[in-house]
């Protein structure tokens, strides 16, 4: 499932995760992410681009979600979102809280509650 994405007014790392996370693209939704980034999901904590890729290729393969920006604020380095995720599973669709931090133009920090 393909979902549309609200991101004009992000910035370009978090635009581009959104994008390619939309389309299963794994190691590209990854360069998004600093080297030593880290990522919070359903209580584990997913450390550096390589765990950051495999993730996401993982959660594509068995959920294929689709990702749609509801709402969004930038306050320097910090991007808040609530996400709308529809995919394969349980209670689809669901709205999440993406809380990032930037570092050096790409996502350092990834929280998902």
């Amino acid at each position: 499932m393909k979902a549309t994405t609200t991101t004009s007014s992000l910035p370009a790392a978090v635009t581009g995760y959104v994008e390619a996370a939309n389309r299963f693209e794994a190691a590209e939704a990854a360069e998004h992410f600093t080297a030593d980034a880290t990522v919070h999901d359903e209580n584990h904590d997913y450390v550096g681009r390589d765990a950051i890729r495999a993730w996401i290729a993982e959660t594509s393969r068995k959920y294929r979600p689709g990702f749609t920006v509801m709402r969004s604020s930038v306050t320097g380095d910090a991007v808040n979102l609530a996400v709308a995720v529809s995919g394969q599973f349980p209670g689809s669709p669901v709205t999440l809280d993406y809380d990032l931090r930037l570092r050096d133009g790409k996502i350092s920090t990834l929280e998902i509650t």
